[in-house]
C-alpha cells in the first residue's frame, strides 16, 4: 500500500496547506469518560469520533434499536400495521412487566395491545413487556425472534451484533458495538422517518400511568430526539442518542459510564460538541483534479485522479491543525489505465480518527509505454520498489 500526500492546489491553497502539512495527530479532540464512543454526521455518515468503537459489548436497553427496525420494517412491508393487535401473554407479563421490576408499560395480562401502543412503550418507556409482546406476536416466540433480529442485523451490514432476546436483557452471547449501534440508529432515522418521532415524545401513558422519556436527552433542551439509554453490569452506563442543531444533526453511541448522571453528561457534551465543532467545506469541485498516483510501464509516469464528485471534508472548527490528508492507492498502478477506472482513496483524519474514506478514479486514459519507457520504469521499481516493501 503506497501513501502519497496531497500536492497543494492554487484555488484552495489555504485550506489544502492546513490539510497537507499537519502530521497526524496522536489525541483526540474531544475527552470523554466513555470507554466505548462513536459518533457520526448523519447527513453524509462522516466519522466525528471513535473510542475503542469496535470492542464486543452487552447491548443492555440499547438492543430495542434492532426490534424496532423489525417492527418499523415489518409495518413499511406492509406485513403488518399500527392498528393490528397482540396479547400480552404470561411469559411478557413476568419477565418484561409489571412482576419483572424492569422497565415496563405495566399492559395487563391476557390484554390485547395495538401495536403503535407497542410501539411507544418501547421507544418512550423502554417497555421491557412490549418488546417482548412484539416479538411473540411477530415471531411466535421470542427466541425466533432474536434469531430474525440477527439475520436482520447482517442483512444490514451489522456483522459483531447477535441478539438472545428483543429487550436487551442480560443473556449469553447478546453483544454488539458502539459503531454498531450508531449505524443502526443511522438507519432508523433514514430509513423510517415516518417513526422517528416516537423517539422524541417526551412522555406516554398507558394503563393510566403516565411515564416520562426514559432517554435522559430528551428533557434536556439541547435538540435532542432520540434514541434509547441502557446499563448493563458489565458495561456500565451507555446511550444511543442524537442532536440536530442549525441543520447539523450527528448520531452517537457510547457507553462505560458510571451512573446514570455520568451517562446523561457525558452524552450530551459529546452530541453538542459534534453539532457545534465542525464546518462543512468543499475542498474539491466535481471533475477537480484531487491528487496524482504513479505509472508503471505507461506511455507516462503519472495519472490524474478525481471523485465522482465534489470532495466535502467536516473542518473542526478551532483545531483545523489536527486534519490530515492522504491519497492511498497499491502502487505504482500498471498501464495500460483506463479513465474512470478505480485506483484508490483520499482518506480523511481528524485527530487519530479515521473520518473519511473517498473512492478516487483516473481522470484520464494512460497507454502502455515504448520500450525504452518500460525499462526505464522497470530499472526504478528495481532500484527503490523494496524501499517502499520495507517501508510498510
Amino acid at each position: 500500500m503506497q501513501l502519497r500526500i496531497l500536492p497543494p492546489f492554487a484555488s484552495l491553497l489555504g485550506l489544502v496547506l492546513v490539510l497537507l502539512c499537519a502530521v497526524p495527530a496522536n489525541a483526540q479532540l474531544f475527552e470523554t469518560k466513555a470507554t466505548q464512543a462513536f459518533m457520526i454526521d448523519a447527513d453524509t455518515g462522516t466519522v466525528l469520533f471513535a473510542k475503542d468503537p469496535d470492542k464486543p459489548i452487552p447491548p443492555a436497553s440499547m438492543a430495542k434499536l434492532m426490534t424496532m427496525e423489525m417492527v418499523f420494517n415489518a409495518i413499511k412491508s406492509k406485513r403488518m400495521t399500527l392498528d393490528d393487535t397482540f396479547v400480552v401473554s404470561e411469559n411478557a407479563w413476568r419477565t418484561g412487566g409489571a412482576p419483572s421490576g424492569t422497565s415496563t408499560m405495566f399492559a395487563k395480562l391476557k390484554s390485547a395491545v395495538r401495536v403503535e401502543d407497542l410501539i411507544q412503550g418501547v421507544t418512550v418507556q423502554a417497555a421491557n413487556d412490549g418488546c417482548i409482546v412484539l416479538a411473540e406476536g411477530m415471531a411466535g416466540s421470542e427466541a425466533n425472534f432474536a434469531a430474525q433480529m440477527t439475520d436482520r442485523a447482517r442483512q444490514l451490514g451489522l456483522r459483531k451484533s447477535t441478539f438472545v432476546n428483543s429487550t436487551g436483557l442480560p443473556a449469553d452471547g447478546q453483544q454488539t458495538t458502539v459503531r454498531e449501534l450508531t449505524m443502526l440508529a443511522l438507519h432508523l432515522w433514514r430509513d423510517y422517518p415516518e417513526f422517528f418521532h416516537y423517539y422524541g415524545q417526551p412522555d406516554f401513558t398507558w394503563n393510566k400511568i403516565s411515564q416520562k422519556n426514559r432517554n435522559p436527552l430528551i428533557a434536556m433542551g439541547i435538540e435532542a430526539d432520540g434514541f434509547v439509554a441502557g446499563a448493563s453490569e458489565q458495561a456500565g452506563f451507555g446511550l444511543v442518542g442524537t442532536v440536530s442543531h442549525d441543520g447539523v444533526r450527528v448520531i452517537a453511541a457510547l457507553t462505560g459510564l458510571a451512573n446514570d448522571r455520568e451517562r446523561s453528561e457525558e452524552a450530551r457534551k459529546l452530541l453538542e460538541w459534534g453539532s457545534r465543532s465542525f464546518q462543512k467545506t468543499e475542498i474539491f469541485a466535481k471533475d477537480e483534479v484531487v491528487g496524482k498516483a504513479q505509472v508503471f510501464g505507461g506511455a507516462k509516469s503519472d495519472l490524474a485522479l478525481k471523485a465522482k464528485g465534489p470532495v466535502d471534508i467536516f473542518l473542526p472548527i478551532a483545531n483545523r491543525d489536527k486534519l490530515t490528508a492522504r491519497i492511498v492507492y497499491q502502487g505504482p498502478v500498471s498501464a495500460p489505465v483506463q479513465e474512470g477506472q478505480p485506483v484508490g482513496e483520499l482518506r480523511v483524519w481528524i485527530g487519530d480518527t479515521l473520518s473519511q474514506q473517498t473512492p478516487l478514479y483516473a481522470a484520464e486514459s494512460v497507454k502502455v509505454g515504448t520500450l525504452p519507457q518500460r525499462a526505464l520504469d522497470a530499472a526504478k521499481e528495481l532500484a527503490v520498489g523494496w524501499l517502499r516493501q520495507k517501508h510498510l
